[in-house]
Parts: C-alpha cells; sequence; structure tokens
C-alpha cells in the first residue's frame, strides 16, 4: 500500500507513503489516493479530512520513471495518465461536501502542489515549499495548477512561479497568500488535526456550501482547464526540450534548451 488513512473520530487523514521517493505518484499511488479520496468523501461520518505525507516530503510530483504508460510514438502518455489519474483526484478533493485540510511537509513540488493547493485550507510546515518545477524539464504547468495559483495568488506570481520554475518557501508562500499558515515542522501534524477537529465539530453543511459557492465563482472552469493543460502538456512531451530536460534531470547537468 502506497497510501495510509487514519480514522480519529469524524477526522480522516490520509498519508501518502512512498517516503522513499519522495512520495512522488506513480499509478499505484494515484490510484490508490483516489480510492482514499472518494471513501472519505462518500462516508458521512467523517467531516474533516487531513491530506499529507509520510517521510521528509509532501509529494514531490509525478513519478517519470513509473508514472506513465507509454504512447504510440513511445512517449510517454502524459494526456492519458491526467484525465484518468490526476485530473479525477483534483477534481474529488474539491467537489467533496467537506473540508479538506492540506499538511504540507518538505516538497510540494509538480503534482504535489496541486495536491496542495486543491485543498480548502493549507497548513505547512516551516521548512517546507511549494514548486512548479515543470519548465525545468520544458513543460507546462498540469493537475490545474495553471487555474489553482491564479486563482490565489494573482496572474504576476503564477506566471513568476511557471516561468521560473523556483522554489516558494512556505514563509514567501503565506505571504502572497498561497497558503494559510505557517507553523513549526514538529507540530505541523498536531496544528493540522487541530484544526480538522474544530472543522469536524462545526456545522458540515455550511462548508459544503461555501465550497460549492467558491467553486462555482473561482473553479467554474476547472474542467475545460484540465483538459487544455492535458493536451499541451501530452504536446511539450513531443518536444525535444522535453527529451533534453529530462536527460539533464538523470545526468545531474544544467539543460540546453533549443527552443523546440
Amino acid at each position: 500500500m502506497t497510501v495510509q488513512v487514519e480514522r480519529r473520530g469524524a477526522v480522516a487523514t490520509i498519508r501518502l507513503d512512498r517516503p522513499q521517493a519522495m512520495n512522488a505518484v506513480d499509478a499505484q499511488l494515484g490510484d490508490e489516493l483516489l480510492g482514499a479520496l472518494t471513501a472519505v468523501a462518500q462516508d458521512d461520518a467523517v467531516r474533516a479530512v487531513v491530506l499529507t505525507g509520510n517521510g521528509r516530503a509532501f509529494c514531490s510530483g509525478a513519478d517519470l520513471r513509473s508514472g506513465f504508460e507509454p504512447n504510440e510514438e513511445g512517449r510517454p502518455d502524459v494526456q492519458k495518465a491526467l484525465q484518468e489519474r490526476f485530473h479525477p483526484i483534483i477534481l474529488t478533493i474539491r467537489q467533496m461536501p467537506k473540508p479538506v485540510i492540506a499538511a504540507v511537509n518538505g516538497a510540494a513540488a509538480g503534482i504535489g502542489c496541486s495536491f496542495a493547493l486543491a485543498c480548502d485550507l493549507v497548513v505547512a510546515g516551516t521548512s517546507s515549499y511549494f514548486l512548479l518545477a515543470f519548465v525545468n524539464i520544458g513543460l507546462v504547468p498540469d493537475g490545474g495548477s495553471s487555474l489553482l495559483i491564479p486563482e490565489r495568488v494573482g496572474f504576476a506570481r503564477a506566471a513568476e512561479m511557471a516561468m521560473l520554475g523556483e522554489r516558494i518557501a512556505a514563509p514567501k508562500a503565506l505571504e502572497w497568500g498561497l497558503i494559510n499558515r505557517v507553523v513549526s515542522d514538529e507540530t505541523l501534524v498536531d496544528d493540522a488535526g487541530a484544526l480538522a477537529d474544530r472543522l469536524a465539530t462545526g456545522p458540515t453543511r455550511s462548508y459544503a456550501g461555501s465550497k460549492q459557492q467558491l467553486n462555482a465563482w473561482q473553479f467554474s472552469r476547472m474542467e475545460a482547464q484540465l483538459e487544455l493543460e492535458a493536451s499541451l502538456q501530452q504536446e511539450m512531451v513531443g518536444s525535444q526540450d522535453f527529451i533534453e530536460g529530462v536527460s539533464a534531470f538523470v545526468e545531474k547537468r544544467e539543460p540546453r534548451f533549443e527552443g523546440r
């Protein structure tokens, strides 16, 4: 199993559990996470959910080595993985009629950043960071990040994250309005749990109504944007810059992009 689910009263805590890979998402983890989220969404006894990662990372992104099937050209079929695995996860978090808290420890990169920012409230440890690293291997943001981030922090900062591919440390993320709270690494689990306890004893239907309102106002175009991301990402996977970016990553060197 690569996902753990713990029930404590009306709070369900979902933990990504591939610590040796910094919780990079392969097919198994993606399928198990979707199953766990679907189960708690449908369980009326669960009134608040915490999403976090075991080990030293929340989630370091998609597993490039084993997270994608090859398409007819032998390139990773990113579009299929996004449509069938990642998009349902993001939509389930946004649409479940109860609050979801991200407790971010360490890296929240790539699709891991999307997992965190799809949640209703984001609590981060002091040493954690948020990263859209796609540009570093010739790709574009996906997993809803091209919608989730500008809705939280505006165009200028979203463009900076997408085009510069630099880490946004938790204190800076709080200053930007990307996340809700920064707490010490040592108390992260307890602080997120205390917030979940508060929500679990609150007016659950009110929270569900608030989510519905916010989704209708800010995320009404989410499914169309997800499809645009998936289509553009598959186009990027066919580029020479992607091949160079991945090669440079594996060889631990600076990429030499040629813009094609």
